[in-house]
């Protein structure tokens, strides 16, 4: 039997899954497994009741069904074999065996899944085949009764021919949902990279002791180098654990392969120095290139196995963003859009996300122009990995560039009813799968309506990059500038052109309803790059000005809370502000940085955060280091780099779960970030996420099916899991890595003697 077309597309179209969760141990003690679902699973009567894609076909032979997949295939549906009629029942609960064998490495994704739009998968897995048959396990509630489900293993996507055999296939209900438990390791906790030479060195201990405890410093020959007593803290609320708090900060010797023993247990081990950090700047900013959409990434920048061609520019298969129409009912005009940055996990491109990353890239780049110690060299031409070094200009200026042009392409063109608006977001109209290379993505890519929130981010950046790039092409810095004060204005005719919160067809919607953060950002970048007095009197009437908690929340700065953004520029750069406007400025960042240091302080990890956990929590306590940073530059007080230290322990190890978020950095590093392809959990052939990208981190409103499966009742900092299906808790965006590459420089200029900082924790040697 052949899988019909109508089916093959509903398994292209069935793009958010439930994981595979594990082995179950059978029914209930006292209960049996409900009937067989699956009909000839044995093959005893050969290939009866399977069925397989047309470019394939099915053998039965000493009890396996074996089927050739062919090599070249785009995406992991364009080879499947399944067994369609399932009958499932809501809420009942059924474990999904089956035995597979390949004759190269690959990964199985099995479902369970309804076979006619919404095409809804109630079991996705994917299971690693890497040769001698393997058994696997997976019990799953289904959340919806179904006449006719069908069962499925997807298996395309392999550039090279294999055979791939299966036997032994069961589908019975009756089952025990197993109990998810996350592997923490030890439950002492520690900053896996490493600490300052002269900074804070502070760890917690997870323990249900009472009292104080004895902690053993040791060196990576075992040498006891420093002991003291832990600070029992009591119960963390953000995780449910018991914890004491220890710091050694009197230790001041380099080295390697250190670790902390606490009660028996032993951490990670990690180093202590000056030099810690520069990869992870380095790094961090790679993430850019590397997700560049419209121009090859080269093996001589970032090796062979992140290498790949262009992506969307209107070569088969791709569709491109040249010539990229609007949505239907959106404009009858067409833009020219290449370039820029690929946002998150798809190829969506978005002016909203697009306009606070690359803004945060060159206020990285503006810092070295203003603040004591900011090391400049490490961000100029021949720096960094980008293709325009030896240009004359700094390269992360070239990185921000390739954005810039993005954005600049997205304003509508004079003439049209929306004239000087920016398109909102450019993206595919249907979502595509995982994993897919962007030069393999078929789909046909649109411009969404404008918005007001675009218009304002285009305004922002476009002045800040205006008087940036003036020293370097005065023209370019010309047309930057005369772009942003065509967006300022278009916004003031039209305030109100919120995003559709609906528009999530092929990419996600970034719906702002509340746009007063982006004017006040968008006036003082104005303002600073013309000193027009119009700019001014915008700033001095928004409902924002002096207010603190509206200007920086304490949940971070974010792509919907940008007016912090603003008042940084204000404070730190040099304009026609009064010295008394510019230090009320200062004060309100101050008073904010002040309620950050003070919660880095007070929490049990030492993060300064103090908010709920939600989608992206690690960029707002990232973001929240970036507010500390410039505190710690404008003051020269230590208190506030020693809070951005301990925001760094916190996502580098320091934290509940024992988990570095941050590819390559630390023992325990997240590596199975949702991204299309850095996808090496869904296809060995792909690579896992470069060094220095960033995991969203906890998200206690777990809104993705992989994390309502297996995190369901978490304690908030404990709803994270490394599983590339879990875009709410597991993804990678640009807006992320940007407050990273801040943070990564900013202490690394400290290791470099910009500032001395100061511990200040409890637990002390």
């Amino acid at each position: 039997m052949v899988l019909g077309a109508a089916t093959a597309a509903a398994l292209a179209a069935g793009l958010l899954s439930v994981p595979a969760v594990g082995a179950a141990a059978g029914p209930p003690s006292g209960e049996e497994e409900g009937p067989e679902l699956i009909v000839n699973g044995d093959f005893a009567n050969g290939t009866e009741a399977w069925w397989w894609t047309p470019n394939t076909e099915g053998v039965v032979s000493d009890g396996r069904l074996c089927v050739d997949i062919p090599g070249g295939t785009a995406n992991p549906w364009d080879a499947i074999v399944g067994q369609a009629g399932i009958a499932l029942e809501e809420g009942e609960s059924y474990a999904l065996r089956y035995t597979a064998s390949s004759s190269a490495p690959v990964v199985s994704r099995a479902n369970v899944m309804l076979a006619e739009e919404p095409y809804t998968k109630e079991l996705a897995t994917t299971d690693t085949v890497s040769g001698p048959a393997v058994s696997f396990e997976h019990v799953f509630t289904v959340g919806a009764d179904y006449e006719a489900a069908q069962f499925s293993v997807e298996l395309g996507g392999s550039a090279e021919p294999f055979t791939f055999c299966l036997e032994e296939v069961s589908l019975r209900g009756g089952a025990v949902p197993p109990v998810y438990e996350p592997d923490t390791g030890s439950p002492v906790r520690v900053n896996q990279v490493g600490y300052l030479t002269h900074g804070p060195k502070s760890g917690t201990v997870v323990t249900d002791a009472p009292k104080a405890l004895r902690w053993v410093l040791r060196d990576a020959d075992g040498r006891r180098a420093a002991s003291g007593k832990t600070a029992p803290f009591g119960t963390d609320p953000t995780s449910g654990q018991h914890v004491h708090r220890f710091s050694f900060d009197a230790v001041q010797r380099e080295g390697e392969g250190w670790t902390v023993t606490v009660d028996g247990e032993t951490s990670q081990p990690f180093a202590i120095g000056d030099t810690l950090y520069s990869g992870l700047r380095t790094d961090a900013l790679a993430y850019y290139y590397h997700n560049r959409s419209g121009i090859e990434i080269e093996a001589e920048l970032v090796g062979e196995e992140y290498a790949r061609p262009a992506g969307h520019l209107n070569v088969a298969p791709n569709r491109g963003d040249f010539d990229v129409p609007c949505r239907p009912g959106v404009c009858d005009y067409r833009l020219d859009a290449p370039g820029g940055w690929y946002d998150a996990g798809d190829h969506g491109k978005y002016v909203v996300n697009g306009g606070i990353s690359v803004a945060q890239l060159m206020s990285l780049y503006e810092r070295t122009l203003w603040a004591d110690g900011a090391d400049g060299e490490a961000l100029g031409d021949g720096s960094l990995r980008v293709p325009e070094q030896g240009n004359g200009v700094p390269d992360i200026l070239d990185e921000a560039r390739w954005q810039l042009d993005f954005l600049l392409a997205m304003q509508v063109p004079q003439g049209e009813e929306l004239a000087g608006m920016a398109h909102h977001k450019l993206h595919d109209a249907n979502w595509t799968g995982l994993p897919l290379l962007p030069h393999r993505d078929a789909e046909l890519r649109q411009l969404h309506a404008p918005s007001t929130a675009a218009t304002l981010n285009l305004a922002a950046a476009g002045a800040q990059a205006a008087r940036l790039f003036e020293p370097y092409d005065p023209d370019f810095a010309a047309e930057a500038l005369t772009s942003a004060v065509t967006a300022y204005e278009a916004a003031q005719r039209h305030p109100d052109h919120y995003a559709d919160p609906n528009d999530g067809q092929g990419g996600g919607a970034y719906s702002d309803d509340n746009v007063t953060d982006e004017f006040y950002w968008a006036a003082a970048e104005l303002f600073a790059t013309t000193g027009e007095e119009q700019y001014l009197e915008d700033l001095r009437n928004s409902p924002l000005h002096g207010d603190t908690d509206a200007v920086f929340p304490r949940g971070g700065l974010a792509w919907a809370a940008t007016a912090g953004l603003g008042a940084i520029t204000l404070a730190t750069v040099d304009t026609a502000l009064t010295p008394a406007e510019r230090a009320d400025i200062t004060a309100t960042l101050l008073e904010a940085a002040d309620g950050y240091a003070a919660d880095s302080v007070s929490e049990a990890y030492g993060l300064p955060f103090s908010q709920n956990y939600v989608w992206g929590s690690n960029s707002q306590v990232l973001n929240n280091m970036v507010v500390l940073g410039v505190a710690h530059d404008l003051t020269g007080e230590a208190r506030y780099g020693a809070a951005v230290l301990r925001g760094l322990d916190y996502l580098l190890g320091r934290n509940p779960l024992n988990q570095s978020y941050v590819t390559g950095y630390g023992e325990r590093d997240s590596r199975n970030q949702h991204h299309r392809h850095w996808a090496r959990q869904l296809n060995p052939a792909l690579p896992h996420p470069a060094p220095g990208s960033v995991a969203g981190g906890p998200n206690e409103e777990l809104q993705d099916p992989i994390a309502a499966d297996l995190l369901e009742g978490c304690a908030p900092a404990m709803c994270y899991i490394d599983h590339i299906e879990s875009y709410a808790t597991n993804e990678i965006t640009i807006n992320w890595n940007a407050p990273l590459a801040w943070v990564a420089s900013f202490v690394d200029d400290l290791g470099d003697g910009a500032g001395t900082v100061d511990g200040g924790a409890p637990g002390r040697s």
